[in-house]
């Protein structure tokens, strides 16, 4: 048993056992055994019980796990970093590369949907990821959305300084039918049409309408959707129906199997010359689509996402 006294002379003798400064440069030397055992001993020390404190987050089996990332403070960040309004589309896109790149990490994400400043990163149902422990999909996930933002940011802001980093909270759901996380997609998406036909109506009112953000509020309080497409048609000739799909469906990220074809140059058998054949490899890619969600058209040419729910 290791003597709590002799704890600093240890750490003393493991600094001048391991490493030894020769010119610049650390060089390990020769390790006795008792040090070895001393070493072993301190991994199991006295301390440990903290780790009775962690909480068990595992998320139940069979249910589908979805992780939604959210900006922080966006409204902040879009107006110190002179966004577009209503949509801006270098944003949108970023966030979509942001999404790709977390869906190349974590290959068991089958669908990511994301809209404004939002995104939602779905999980097989048999994901065994990080022992399916929510904290480690949700830090994971966010960590790498985050970074990737900073990382990606000058590819579609090439003229816009980036002030600050972004942050993005998250939270973990989990639903256990296909028809739970159809629904939960559809909420998104639907959402994602109420705000932006108030956005398209409230920011032409503002900018070409002459109106001030609070005469804007005030001209939109109680209005239904059929009001706002009348505004639009009346005063501003805008078809809502007509505006991107990218602003009015959001993005959907799906994998795709697509074919890449590349030359290859090979050596002729009992011949000294080369000769260059074409090779054909097919591989899953993360591919965005703005398209609807909400009927059936979407889920019976993307059959293989849901999973068998028997």
């Amino acid at each position: 048993m290791l003597n709590s006294k002799r704890l600093t002379p240890l750490y003393e003798s493991l600094a001048s056992y391991f490493l030894k400064p020769s010119r610049g440069s650390a060089v390990f030397a020769k390790t006795s055994p008792v040090h070895l055992i001393s070493l072993r001993t301190m991994a199991k020390s006295k301390f440990e019980y903290v780790r009775n404190f962690e909480v068990d987050d595992t998320c139940l089996r069979n249910c589908w796990i979805v992780v939604r990332l959210d900006g922080r403070n966006f409204h902040k960040f879009a107006e110190q970093h002179s966004f577009t309004k209503p949509n801006d589309d270098r944003a949108l896109n970023l966030m979509t590369r942001c999404a790709q790149a977390v869906m190349e990490e974590l290959e068991d994400i089958v669908i990511a949907y994301g809209q404004s400043d939002e995104y939602s990163f779905v999980f097989q149902k048999k994901s065994n990821w990080f022992k399916r422990r929510a904290s480690k999909f949700m830090t994971h996930v966010a960590s790498q959305f985050a970074s990737s933002y900073v990382f990606y940011w000058k590819d579609y802001f090439q003229d816009q300084t980036l002030l600050y980093p972004p942050g993005f909270d998250g939270r973990v759901i989990l639903y256990p039918s296909n028809q739970n996380l159809r629904d939960y997609l559809s909420w998104r998406q639907a959402d994602c049409h109420i705000n932006n036909l108030f956005n398209t109506v409230f920011w032409n009112l503002v900018q070409k309408g002459g109106l001030t953000t609070s005469q804007a509020e005030e001209k939109l309080r109680g209005t239904l959707s059929g009001d706002k497409n009348e505004i639009l048609f009346s005063e501003f000739n805008i078809n809502y129906n007509n505006e991107p799909l990218i602003h009015r469906k959001g993005t959907a990220l799906v994998w795709k199997k697509i074919d890449e074809i590349t030359t290859k140059t090979i050596k002729l058998t009992n011949e000294e010359k080369e000769k260059e054949i074409v090779v054909t490899r097919t591989r899953k890619k993360v591919t965005p689509l703005h398209c609807d969600l909400i009927g059936e058209e979407f889920w019976e040419e993307h059959s293989e996402i849901l999973e068998d729910d028997s």
